[in-house]
């Protein structure tokens, strides 16, 4: 079970207690789960039996009794508490069983991972200034409320810069809409489309103009340039162009991804390595965070994870290395740990699109 997986879970729990009348309230358009603090009970903590504790008129404890008993029951969990004040705190199944499901679902949907219909109900107008800055960052927003569900258009104050065109950037209209307005109005790059295009490129200005959140000023030196793992661009590309690497090498060497069965060679789930835990856990994040920063108009938030990702693969691929070495030959193992890295490629290949940035397979 995924934490978006859980989301849905707890908020069918309280769409059923109100429909078997034993929870008169409002149910939510959604319930927010959250990983469980340092000293905290379970995996996941949710706070929804104190929200609506006030429009059912009983006390949060008596909420959260009523959703525990429904949310207890389903596949997947493990076993459901209540904590403090009436907070319901989640231990999932086996940890085996919850990564089997994330790398499953990362599979079936590809790049569309973390895409859902949250904000299906929502129709958004971002509008912006004649600036590069704001323009990107207006499209990259743009980008990730419509991967949830939501429709949107873009206005620009005056007629768009032809060459924000070379970045990507789209605009419905120009001048001021008779509509309601959200403003994107991040810090100003201080450089023009042009400027920037010819010192850096599409992806690496791209990159410079949304990596830092938007009150806080672009970095856009030569630095996003550099061939390195010093360049955070590069270091997320390169772990996504090394991915791929692997799954060619997997098919040279006769075997393909595979995550293991229940009853598999305990070796052979990726529980067992303490190195895959970051990672799978930041894959399994994913959705929550293409939905936190399309509710928050914040693409810094889907950078800083897709660096994150970079981190927390390389790592489990030098300390639980997806390709047999020398005369060893293929196992069980060697197939789950691939269908890891694959998933890494996978998200962070997403991650980079919704950001209008090019996943090269090759670097």
């Amino acid at each position: 079970m995924t934490p978006a997986d859980l989301s849905r879970t707890v908020l069918h729990a309280v769409r059923r207690a109100v429909d078997e009348d034993a929870l008169h309230a409002p149910v939510p358009p959604r319930v927010r789960v959250e990983r469980t603090r340092p000293g905290g009970s379970g995996d996941y903590a949710c706070a929804v039996a104190l929200q609506l504790a006030g429009p059912a008129a009983l006390p949060a404890l008596e909420v959260a009794r009523i959703l525990r008993d429904r949310v207890a029951a389903e596949p997947g969990v493990g076993r459901v508490e209540i904590t403090g004040p009436g907070f319901l705190s989640f231990t999932l199944a086996a940890p085996a069983e919850s990564d089997r499901a994330v790398l499953t679902a990362v599979r079936e949907q590809g790049l569309a991972y973390g895409h859902g219909d949250a904000l299906r109900d929502r129709i958004l107008q971002f509008h912006h200034a004649r600036e590069v800055r704001a323009a990107v960052t207006a499209h990259a927003v743009r980008r990730l409320v419509l991967a949830q569900g939501a429709r949107v258009r873009t206005s620009c104050e005056e007629e768009p810069d032809p060459d924000w065109a070379r970045l990507g950037v789209t605009v419905d209209a120009y001048g001021t809409p008779p509509a309601p307005l959200t403003g994107i109005r991040p810090v100003p790059a201080g450089a023009t489309a042009a400027e920037l295009l010819e010192r850096l490129g599409p992806d690496a200005a791209r990159w410079g103009l949304l990596r830092a959140a938007g009150h806080d000023r672009a970095a856009l030196g030569p630095d996003l340039l550099v061939q390195g793992e010093a360049n955070p661009l590069f270091r997320v590309r390169y772990a996504h162009a090394r991915a791929r690497a692997l799954t060619r090498g997997a098919a040279a060497l006769g075997f393909t991804a595979e995550t293991p069965a229940r009853d598999e060679d305990p070796a052979a789930h990726l529980a067992h390595h303490p190195a895959a835990r970051p990672l799978l856990d930041l894959i399994a994040d994913h959705p929550g965070v293409l939905l936190a920063g399309a509710r928050h108009r914040a693409p810094d938030r889907v950078a800083r994870q897709l660096e994150a990702v970079a981190h927390a693969f390389f790592d489990f691929h030098d300390a639980c290395p997806p390709l047999p070495a020398g005369d060893e030959k293929p196992s069980a193992a060697h197939r789950s740990r691939l269908a890891l890295a694959e998933a890494a490629g996978t998200v962070l290949a997403g991650g980079l699109s919704l950001l209008g940035i090019r996943a090269p397979e090759h670097l």
